[in-house]
């Protein structure tokens, strides 16, 4: 009698654990935020794993190894591991993690000599987790990264003659314009946002060309090269063929076209795509609050405390989509184990969703609320020591109204009408950055898509409970109050804002920045 599902899991689970013990892995995009978090729990899981190839932007083999020295052995994330391991730490590290000097955006990822090669004999696991996350990047740089980069890794992948499963860490923002429940299915060549939705009557225009949005790229970056406003054309560039063919930015267009990129090339190789939503601190583990680098809802918040952002465009009843870090990577792990260790006769891509929006929403008010009653107990201070006290705040329904409303307290506070050339240049400036900001926030403020995770969420049915305490991803166990007050913004002032509270807040009085500037690649 077949066992069902239940008793399966019980008794069998995925078989993480044992998947990982000896495996080894390729892993671009090293230093950043996520991959960090994903190699501290490989290491801390299955410390018998093979060995961990990184893949990291570096002008030699020394640069490499001290960019891995400095930005991954001797990161605050990987304490646990430190005081397991306390004087042997730096061997037992050393001994798995081996630094690959390259690039995703050069032919064969730029791997040269017997370490190219040892690394095609030796992998099990490919994850391609380099990106450039700016959400208004210059398009020929995230074409090149988040488009280009892919299909790169994947030409490399199939040199590798024992890869089980090529992982590539996608964004569930890749879903573009699509609204209500969005299913977890893969992009395929030509897949256009625009006429699924048939906006502009666009059931009339050419199919999406990657392959021409590459050539465009390339020829605007060549025909502006001496151009001195170069950065801003290209930008908008970006943001144009994005909202052409139905995304909000130039960021989730690229990765989607990345996605497409994946399919068409992929041949034999099985592929797992994983799609979270806003990667926030972890929720747990290795321990709660840890993150690290600016990003756009944790700008918000921190812009916020400091009683620089009191307003801002988005729909108070709306959701934001956030999930810690940590979910996301034992959800990764598992689909790794699920698909790595099937022996599959027809090559599928199976996509995953990280997201909570379904099974956990987070209300913007009630964020925004939770928000206002932590600062007003735990307020920043000033250059002189005295509390920085902020209202709730207010959500614009529009960008009409936000920008009126700037505007209206630039006059009520007489600084237009009174102030002189130097001072009104100034107000002007601070108004414009906060328009800037709030233009990059707009389409997530009013994101009317809903993710689905039924692939994610049949990932923990398979799970035994051994597993899903050891590699829980579970969103509906996500205390948000608990989560935001007292994991999330702490460790944004602990690992962000590098001050702790009570302490004075230094350069209290800098202007909110672009924020474009805020996203950076990690190659």
């Amino acid at each position: 009698m077949a066992k069902n599902s239940a008793q399966y899991s019980k008794q069998y689970g995925i078989g993480i654990e044992k998947f990982l013990v000896g495996k080894s892995f390729f892993v671009t995009g090293a230093t950043g935020f996520l991959a960090k978090v994903l190699i501290e729990k490989i290491l801390r899981a299955a410390p018998e794993v093979g060995k961990i190839f990184l893949l990291i932007k570096a002008e030699s083999e020394e640069a490499a190894s001290k960019r891995l020295k400095d930005e991954v052995i001797n990161a605050e994330l990987f304490k646990c591991l430190q005081q397991t391991y306390g004087e042997c730490y730096q061997d037992f590290m050393l001994n798995i993690l081996v630094p690959v000097v390259g690039n995703i955006s050069e032919i064969n990822l730029g791997l040269e000599g017997n370490l190219a090669t040892v690394i095609a004999n030796e992998v099990d696991v490919i994850i391609n987790s380099a990106a450039s996350i700016t959400f208004h990047e210059r398009y020929d740089i995230a074409i090149d990264i988040n488009t280009r980069g892919p299909s790169h890794v994947m030409n490399f992948t199939k040199k590798c003659k024992k890869v089980k499963v090529f992982v590539h860490m996608s964004t569930a923002f890749a879903n573009g314009k699509r609204q209500g429940r969005t299913m977890e299915k893969p992009f395929y060549m030509g897949d256009t946002i625009a006429r699924e939705l048939n906006f502009n009557n666009s059931k009339t225009e050419p199919k999406l060309d990657v392959e021409k949005e590459i050539g465009l790229a390339m020829k605007s970056k060549k025909a502006l090269e001496n151009d001195e406003d170069a950065r801003k054309k290209m930008k908008e560039l970006g943001l144009e063929r994005a909202r052409k063919y139905g995304w909000h930015d130039t960021y989730s267009f690229t990765k989607a076209m990345g996605e497409m990129m994946i399919d068409t090339m992929k041949e034999n190789i099985s592929v797992v795509i994983i799609r979270p939503t806003l990667i926030q601190s972890t929720y747990k583990e290795p321990f709660p609050g840890w993150i690290e680098g600016n990003r756009l809802w944790d700008l918000m918040i921190l812009y916020y405390g400091r009683g620089q952002l009191n307003e801002l465009v988005g729909d108070p009843n709306g959701l934001l989509d956030a999930v810690p870090v940590d979910m996301v990577v034992n959800a990764t792990l598992a689909a790794i184990a699920k698909h790595g260790q099937v022996v599959i006769q027809k090559p599928e891509v199976k996509v995953y969703q990280i997201a909570s929006s379904v099974t956990n929403p987070l209300v913007t008010k009630y964020l925004m609320s939770l928000l206002h009653e932590h600062f007003d107990s735990s307020p920043f201070l000033d250059s002189k020591g005295s509390p920085i006290r902020v209202p709730l705040m207010k959500l614009f329904t529009s960008m009409e109204d936000f920008s009126a409303h700037l505007l209206d307290g630039a006059m009520q506070r007489s600084i237009i009408g009174s102030s002189n050339g130097e001072q009104l240049a100034q107000k002007q400036y601070e108004i414009l950055r906060r328009k800037e900001f709030a233009n990059v926030y707009l389409p997530y403020g009013f994101y009317a898509g809903r993710f689905d995770c039924s692939n994610t969420m049949g990932l923990m049915q398979i799970m035994n409970e051994e597993e899903k305490k050891k590699f829980g991803f579970d969103m509906g166990s996500i205390d948000w109050k608990h989560y935001i007050t007292n994991v999330h913004v702490p460790g944004l002032m602990r690992n962000v804002m590098k001050e702790k509270r009570g302490e004075t807040l230094v350069g209290a009085g800098n202007k909110i920045p672009g924020g474009a500037k805020f996203y950076k690649s990690k190659l």
